[in-house]
C-alpha cells in the first residue's frame, strides 16, 4: 500500500515539483445531510469555558520570577550563551563600522533637533547602552534618526528660548521697564530632555498595558507618505546652511513653503563659499554611495567611511584655510570634552509637550519595530513587540537626564551594521566604547567643522526617503484608497506640519477602514455540475444558479454600521429590489436610487440561503437585521436558511435569542450543500400527492 501511495504521488507531481490536478480523479464522500444542531450533538460541541480563576492560574504559572526576569531583561538570556570564537569578530567589525557612521550622522542630526552637535554623540552612547540590556534585536542601530530629531526640534523651537534672543529681550526689558521679562525660560537642552523623558514615559506605560500591537495603527501607506514628506521637511531645514544664508524665524506651520520663500528672497546675499563646499561634499558622498559603495561591498564588509572623511577633511580645510575669517562660513562651534553632568528635566513642561511627545512615541516605535522585524525575518528569530517598548522607554528615560533626544532605529546604519556582520548586542557596546573615546578626547577637533558639511551629509542621506515617492505608484495600482492615504499624509505633512500630517494620515487610514467595511464582497453562488462546490456566478461560468434558490454570499462583519448595507445588498441580489422604471428626464436625477420593491418575487424565488462562511462577526443590531430580513421574505412565502456560520456567530445568536423577545428562528447548516439538499428534500415531500384511502 505504501508503494502504491508513493507511485500515485509521483504521478501527480509535475516537473516543478508541485501537485498537479487530475480531472479524472474523483472522491465520493457519503454522509447524512446535517443541520447545525444535529452536527453539534454528533460532534460533541462545547462552548470553551475559561473562568477568571483559570486565567489567573495560567498567568502565574507562565510568569514565575525567573521567567519574568529573562523575558524583561533579554541580556540575561543571550549573554551567558555568547561565543567569542563564533561572534566576536563580527561584532567588533560591525561595532567599529557603526561607530564611524554614528559620528557624522549624530553631529548632523543633532542640528535638526536645534541643539549642539555633541548631543548626537551623547545619543550614541547613553541610551544605546540601556537598549542592549532590554532590547531584543541585535541588528538595529539605535541613536539619532532624521525624522525623530526633526520632530523633537519642532518642540524645542516652540518652547525654548535661544540664549542670544533671551539676552536681547532682557536688555530691551531693562531699558523700557527697568526689569527682566517675566515667565520661565528654558534652554534647548532642557526642552529636549523633557521631550525625551515624556516619550520614554509613554513607552513604559504602553509596555505595562501590553500595547505593543498599537503600532499597527500606522499603516504602510501612512508611514511611507509620512517619512517621505518628513524628508522634505528635513531638506527645507538645511537650506539655510547649504546656501550660507540667514533667514528670519518661521512659525510652526507651513514651514517648508515659507522656508523656500525666505531662502529665495535671500539668494542675492548667499555665501558662495558655503555653496561650493556643499556642492563638492554632496557630489563626493553621492558618487561614493552610487558607484564606489556597490564595488566595495563585493570586496569587503566594511564600507568606505566617506561621511567621516568628509567631516575630517572639512575640519582640516576650515582650520588651515580660516574659512570663517576669510569667507564668513558658519562653524559647529564649541564641543565640550568629557561626559555631561546628569540633570533632571523640567517636568513642569510635560503638559505642554505631551501631545507632541506622544506623536514622536508612535513614529519612533513604529519605525524601530519595522526595522527589527525585517532583520528578524532574515535571521529567523523572534521580536517581542512589548519588550521593545520597555527597551525604548527605559533608554529614553535614562538618556533624558543627559539632554538626549528620543532615540530611533536608523535605516542606513542598521543595514550597514547588519552587512558588517553584527551577531549580538556586543556590537552596540563596541560602538559605544568608540564613541566614548570621541567624547573624552577627540570632540574638540571638530569645532572648526563648517555647518554646510553637516547639512550636505544630511541631504545626501535623505535620498532613500526621497525615493519612496515611487511607492505611490505601487499603492495606486494595489488600492486607490491606500494611495489616497499616502497623498493625504504626504501633502499635509509637507504643506502644513509634521504633527498635523500624521493626524491627517491617521484619520485617512481610519476612513479607508470604514469605506472598506461599507463595501464588503457579496455575490450570488451557483453550483458546479455534479459537485458540492458553490462559486460566484459572475466569475465562474460553470457555476449555475439552482432554480428557485438564491444563495447569497457575504464577507465581513454584520454590525450596527453594516446592517443596512447588508439588507439592501441582499434584496438587490435576490431581485426583491428591482431597477425602477424612470423617464429619460428623471434618469440622471434618480440614477443612484433607481430601485423599487418587486412584490412578485415569490413566484421566482422560493428559498434564500445566506452563506455565512465568511461572516467574521455579528452583533445585536446585525442579528436584529437578520430577523427583519427573514420576516420580510417570509411574508412573500420565501424560506430563509443560514449556512456555514462559525461557532462564535452561532453562540452570539443563541445569546441574542435568550435575551430578546423577537428571536431569530433560522434553520442553520454547516455547509451550503447541506442547506440546498435539505431544502430539496423538504420541497419534494411537500410536492408528493397525499394518499387517500377509501374504505
Amino acid at each position: 500500500m505504501k508503494n502504491e501511495a508513493k507511485e500515485w504521488e509521483k504521478e501527480r507531481l509535475n516537473p516543478n515539483g508541485w501537485l498537479s490536478a487530475r480531472p479524472s480523479q474523483q472522491f465520493n464522500v457519503v454522509r447524512r445531510v446535517y443541520q447545525q444542531d444535529v452536527l453539534n450533538k454528533d460532534a460533541d460541541y462545547q462552548v470553551p469555558d475559561k473562568p477568571l480563576s483559570y486565567r489567573c492560574k495560567k498567568a502565574v504559572q507562565s510568569c514565575g520570577f525567573g521567567d519574568c526576569l529573562l523575558n524583561s531583561v533579554p541580556i540575561a538570556r543571550w549573554l551567558p550563551r555568547y561565543s567569542a570564537g563564533r561572534d566576536l569578530v563580527g561584532d567588533l567589525v560591525a561595532g567599529a563600522t557603526t561607530a564611524v557612521m554614528h559620528i557624522p550622522q549624530g553631529m548632523a542630526y543633532a542640528l535638526l533637533a536645534e541643539v549642539p552637535p555633541i548631543v548626537g554623540l551623547y545619543m550614541a552612547f547613553f541610551p544605546v547602552l540601556i537598549y542592549v540590556i532590554f532590547g531584543t534585536s541585535p541588528h538595529v542601530s539605535m541613536g539619532t534618526f532624521a525624522v525623530a530629531c526633526l520632530m523633537a526640534g519642532k518642540v524645542v523651537t516652540q518652547y525654548s528660548t535661544h540664549p542670544d534672543y533671551a539676552n536681547l529681550m532682557n536688555a530691551t526689558a531693562n531699558v523700557t521697564t527697568g526689569g527682566v521679562i517675566a515667565g520661565p525660560q528654558y534652554t534647548p537642552l532642557q526642552v529636549l530632555s523633557i521631550v525625551c523623558l515624556s516619550v520614554g514615559f509613554f513607552q513604559v506605560i504602553m509596555w505595562m498595558l501590553r500595547l505593543g500591537a498599537v503600532s499597527t495603527l500606522l499603516s504602510e501607506p501612512l508611514v511611507s507618505g509620512f517619512t517621505t514628506a518628513a524628508s522634505f521637511q528635513v531638506l527645507s531645514s538645511q537650506l539655510k546652511d547649504l546656501f550660507g544664508v540667514k533667514i528670519s524665524k518661521i512659525g510652526h506651520n507651513y514651514k517648508v513653503v515659507l522656508t523656500v520663500i525666505e531662502v529665495v528672497k535671500n539668494l542675492p546675499s548667499l555665501n558662495w563659499a558655503a555653496v561650493i563646499i556643499s556642492a563638492i561634499t554632496c557630489l563626493i558622498i553621492a558618487l561614493n554611495n552610487e558607484i564606489l559603495k556597490p564595488i566595495v561591498s563585493k570586496l569587503s564588509r566594511v564600507p568606505v567611511p566617506v561621511e567621516l572623511l568628509a567631516i575630517v577633511v572639512g575640519t582640516l580645510v576650515s582650520r588651515f584655510g580660516s574659512l570663517k575669517e576669510q569667507f564668513g562660513i558658519a562653524l559647529v562651534g564649541n564641543i565640550p570634552t568629557g561626559l555631561p553632568v546628569p540633570e533632571v528635566p523640567p517636568v513642569e513642561l510635560f503638559p505642554s509637550v505631551a501631545l507632541d511627545a506622544f506623536t514622536i512615541t508612535m513614529v519612533t516605535y513604529t519605525i524601530s519595530m519595522s526595522m527589527a522585524l525585517i532583520f528578524a525575518s532574515k535571521e529567523k528569530y523572534e521580536i517581542d513587540a512589548n519588550q521593545e517598548l520597555l527597551a525604548l522607554g527605559a533608554s529614553n528615560v535614562f538618556g533624558s537626564f543627559f539632554g538626549c533626544a528620543p532615540i530611533c532605529a536608523s535605516l542606513s546604519r542598521s543595514y550597514i551594521q547588519y552587512q558588517a556582520g553584527s551577531k549580538t548586542g556586543v556590537t552596540t557596546v563596541v560602538s559605544a566604547c568608540l564613541i566614548l573615546c570621541v567624547l573624552l578626547w577627540i570632540g574638540p577637533f571638530f569645532e572648526q567643522l563648517p555647518r554646510c558639511v553637516l547639512a550636505s551629509i544630511i541631504v545626501v542621506s535623505l535620498k532613500g526617503m526621497f525615493m519612496q515617492v515611487k511607492e505611490l505608484r505601487k499603492f495606486w495600482r494595489l488600492s486607490k484608497l491606500d494611495a489616497i492615504v499616502w497623498l493625504v499624509t504626504f501633502l499635509t505633512t509637507v504643506l502644513v506640519n509634521i504633527d498635523i500630517g500624521l493626524a491627517a494620515g491617521l484619520l485617512a487610514s481610519v476612513g479607508t477602514l470604514f469605506c472598506r467595511s461599507q463595501k464588503p464582497y457579496t455575490c450570488l453562488l451557483g453550483r458546479v455540475l455534479d459537485t458540492d462546490l458553490y462559486l460566484d456566478t459572475k466569475r465562474y461560468r460553470a457555476a449555475e444558479e439552482i432554480p428557485g434558490i438564491k444563495i447569497f454570499h457575504y464577507c465581513g462583519g454584520l454590525n450596527f454600521a453594516s446592517k443596512n448595507l447588508f439588507r439592501s445588498t441582499l434584496f438587490r441580489k435576490i431581485g426583491y429590489l428591482k431597477p425602477a422604471e424612470t423617464t429619460q428626464e428623471e434618469d440622471n436625477l434618480t440614477k443612484s436610487e433607481s430601485f423599487e420593491w418587486d412584490p412578485t418575487i415569490g413566484h421566482r424565488v422560493q428559498c434564500v440561503i445566506i452563506d455565512a462562511t465568511a461572516l467574521s462577526y455579528v452583533d445585536a443590531p446585525g442579528i436584529r437585521s437578520l430577523v427583519a430580513v427573514q420576516r420580510e421574505l417570509a411574508a412573500s412565502s420565501i424560506t430563509v436558511l443560514l449556512a456555514g456560520a462559525n461557532g462564535p456567530v452561532l453562540e452570539m445568536i443563541d445569546r441574542y435569542n435568550s435575551l430578546e423577545s423577537e428571536q431569530l428562528q433560522l434553520d442553520t447548516f454547516p455547509t451550503v450543500h447541506d442547506a440546498v439538499v435539505y431544502y430539496k428534500i423538504l420541497t419534494s415531500r411537500k410536492e408528493q400527492p397525499a394518499l387517500t384511502i377509501v374504505s
